[in-house]
């Protein structure tokens, strides 16, 4: 594939990882000379297995290493509509107090606006998600400031939610330390609420940042703090409490796969995979929308992810062959499902294989594929082919990587 910026971000993190060239090489099993030339952008293309190669090496997610999707619209990035995110997240010194809600506003109708703006966020219309979130903050912030207890602390629960959210979409902007700050708030805000599940679902989403930052000792440290306290107060006895464990299982074997600990990622997975079994069978909440996704099919689909970002193809495509998913695996899930599928042919030359799976996620997901720096990264790759199998110039075209 041919990427501009590549040479640059390879060295900005592995500087970062305080790693010499020589030292990268050694960890990535990839010739110092290849990254030499990368860097010094002498050589400005590299095939997906040597990129998998680096970012293993580096320690971070291959989307980190091509440079990650972009969330919005071009020119949205630092433009009004973020303005006003990061407004939302850090509002001016001296502003005053919320007042009490007026006999209009609805907590009920503000909850289900937080959470159709987790659906949308979950099915990457981050535009949509951008245009409300502002006002959804300020809305829940008028509702902290009611008289009445129970509805103040419900108000602490919507705040954390939406600023979660928000954390979420700096996140996707390349905003990791904008993200921290407003998943800080978030935590504070949920330790006044009475959701005693809350401030462990948002710790989750401070261990995906870290995971963005490169801080992996950092994210499994507080992931596994987090799934203790939930299994030890006893949260597991219900759905969504087991959800919530389960998310930070999946997600501390995340950052033990980064670490290149793929023994001990394996067992947590294996563990999550057989509590997920027990998920049906809870009383279950109120809203799913509102709390952690974890069930078998999510469990799976990690497992996929995990096996083909480390090396394993042919165990990535036993596990998902045959996969059902469930009705509430959000779309998110079910596109990189997809891809992760298609990465796992391309590492297997099965070049026919690889396009059967693009085309199921172009039908999809075509707006989050158009975007989506990897899947551009693979059918470049394929391109690349001097056989090109049947349907790839369809999907090169609609990515702009035909000729």
């Amino acid at each position: 594939m041919a990427n501009d910026d590549l040479g640059r971000t390879l060295r900005r993190l592995r500087r970062l990882a305080s790693l010499t060239q020589e030292e990268l090489a050694e960890r990535s099993d990839v010739s110092v000379d290849v990254i030499r030339q990368l860097e010094q952008r002498r050589k400005h293309s590299a095939r997906l297995p040597t990129l998998h190669a680096l970012a293993n090496g580096l320690g971070v997610e291959l989307t980190t290493l091509l440079g990650d999707p972009p969330a919005v619209s071009a020119g949205e990035n630092d433009g009004p509509r973020f303005v006003a995110v990061r407004r939302a997240i850090m509002p001016a010194l001296w502003v005053a107090e919320p007042k009490a809600p007026g006999p209009d506003f609805s907590l009920p109708g503000l909850r289900e606006q937080i959470a159709e703006g987790w659906t949308q966020y979950h099915a990457a219309e981050f535009d949509s998600v951008m245009k409300t979130l502002p006002d959804m903050v300020s809305d829940a912030r008028t509702a902290t400031a009611s008289p009445d207890s129970t509805d103040q602390a419900a108000g602490f629960a919507a705040l954390g939610k939406a600023l979660q959210l928000a954390g979420h979409v700096a996140v996707r902007m390349g905003k990791t330390d904008l993200a921290l700050i407003g998943l800080e708030r978030a935590i504070d805000a949920a330790g006044r609420s009475s959701d005693p599940l809350l401030r462990a679902m948002i710790v989750n989403s401070v261990a995906w940042t870290y995971q963005r930052q490169g801080r992996l000792g950092d994210a499994l440290s507080i992931a596994l703090h987090a799934a203790a306290d939930i299994k030890d107060n006893g949260h597991t006895g219900t759905a969504d409490g087991l959800k919530v464990w389960g998310a930070l299982t999946m997600s501390a074997a995340t950052s033990a796969a980064r670490s290149n600990d793929y023994e001990r990622a394996t067992a947590l997975m294996a563990h999550a995979e057989k509590e997920a079994a027990r998920v049906a069978k809870l009383p279950q909440g109120s809203d799913s929308r509102m709390v952690s996704v974890f069930s078998p099919s999510s469990v799976r689909i990690e497992r996929v992810r995990l096996a083909v970002q480390y090396g394993h193809p042919e165990e990535a495509l036993a596990l998902a062959k045959g996969m059902r998913l469930s009705k509430d695996t959000p779309p998110s899930w079910r596109t990189w499902l997809l891809l992760d599928v298609a990465r796992a042919h391309t590492d297997l030359a099965d070049a026919t294989g690889a396009v059967k799976a693009l085309e199921s996620l172009r039908r999809a997901a075509p707006t989050w594929m158009q975007h989506h720096t990897l899947a551009v990264a693979i059918v470049r790759d394929l391109w690349s082919l001097p056989n090109r199998p049947p349907g790839l110039r369809s999907l090169a075209e609609f990515l702009g990587v035909a000729e």
